[in-house]
């Protein structure tokens, strides 16, 4: 069998790895071996975190969302309900935004949503 000489592949394969965990701790950016192991982690954290930050940006809206709907005179619920019942597609991320950077035009919006609910009840 003939020899195989890598000596350049090899040692530019760890400086490339070595360069991604440069911010480690510990022998975690010094050591081959070690280094390998946290970047491997390091990246299975990073694909399962971008999936959780749809969640986590979804919970943060609909916080958002319920603390302007309480200063408007209404709950959560009330209002979602209210503004499909008003035919209103407008997704939380929107709502959300509206909450926050436009407080008058979420006041229209909610009493849209709760002339739409007084019928009903």
């Amino acid at each position: 069998m003939t020899r195989i000489k890598r000596g350049t592949n090899k040692r530019r394969r760890h400086k490339k790895l070595l360069k991604a965990t440069k911010g480690h701790q510990g022998v975690r950016h010094t050591l081959y071996r070690r280094a390998h192991e946290s970047i491997i982690h390091a990246l299975a954290y990073s694909y399962a975190h971008r999936k959780e930050k749809k969640g986590d940006m979804r919970k943060l809206w609909n916080i958002r969302i319920n603390a302007a709907a309480r200063a408007n005179g209404t709950s959560y619920s009330r209002l979602i309900h209210g503004l499909k019942l008003a035919g209103i597609d407008i997704n939380r991320k929107m709502l959300a935004d509206i909450a926050i950077r436009d407080p008058e035009a979420f006041t229209k919006i909610a009493e849209q949503a709760k002339s739409q609910l007084e019928p009903a009840q």
